[in-house]
């Protein structure tokens, strides 16, 4: 998600912005990476690309934590705000519950939370109309296939990522109405976020019933697709080769 490129890029620097310049050298910035890790190349990667640039920017350094099992969000979050983070982000939306809780405990920070509301006055949300997005890349899709038939891969089966399925196959409609969607999750749990080979068997089973272009939004599994692609791509270079 290219928004959460600047998530914590731009509510510290906005915070830096309005303060004296005594206050700004005070501010302290943690994010709390959610399962998946800093590197995975989605979202996580994202949010870690602007925390980087804030600090090249800004010369001021951040404290971070990669959460690895779900009992780690809230007392990541705790300790952040115990450790004197004067703004901590979270990413993702499964922090919220445990956000809701911290924000409470320390209401003179000031939090951040991608992908979910929590409603305190100390916390900002930041959420995204992902399905206006998914809807052009399913356009551009339609009109670039050359079978009538794409593929959706999803991580974790729920209503976030359902957004993104359902406006990819509108836009995929919208350019083609004969088009066929074929879309499968990675799982139901948290860890369909990290299964690489499982999404790239997914790829896998989708260019077998004909599917010739492949959009993922799987966080850190979505890599598996793109090994499946980069695989398929240097059999047909290799195979073009021998002929």
């Amino acid at each position: 998600m290219k928004p959460a490129l600047s998530a914590l890029y731009g509510l510290a620097l906005a915070t830096l912005i309005s303060a004296p310049a005594a206050m700004a050298q005070e501010t302290t910035p943690a994010v709390v990476f959610d399962m998946g890790g800093k590197f995975d190349k989605s979202f996580n990667e994202a949010a870690y690309n602007g925390a980087e640039r804030f600090k090249r920017e800004t010369g001021i350094a951040y404290r971070d934590f990669e959460v690895t099992n779900e009992a780690q969000r809230e007392q990541a979050l705790r300790n952040m705000a115990r450790r004197g983070g004067t703004i901590v982000v979270s990413i993702g939306f499964a922090q919220a519950s445990g956000l809701e809780k911290v924000a409470t405990e320390f209401p003179n920070v000031k939090f951040a939370i991608i992908d979910a509301v929590v409603n305190k006055p100390n916390v900002q949300s930041i959420v995204f109309k992902e399905h206006e997005g998914s809807f052009l890349v399913g356009m551009a899709a339609a009109l670039t296939s050359k079978t009538g038939k794409l593929g959706f891969v999803g991580g974790m089966d729920i209503p976030l990522i359902h957004k993104f399925e359902a406006g990819f196959a509108a836009g995929a409609k919208a350019a083609n109405a004969k088009v066929k969607v074929i879309a499968q999750y990675v799982g139901t749990t948290p860890d369909a976020w990290n299964n690489p080979g499982k999404a790239k068997e997914i790829a896998g089973s989708m260019r077998a019933k004909g599917a010739d272009i492949i959009f993922a939004a799987a966080g850190a599994s979505g890599n598996g697709v793109i090994d499946y692609i980069k695989q398929r791509s240097e059999e047909h270079t290799s195979e073009l080769q021998s002929h």
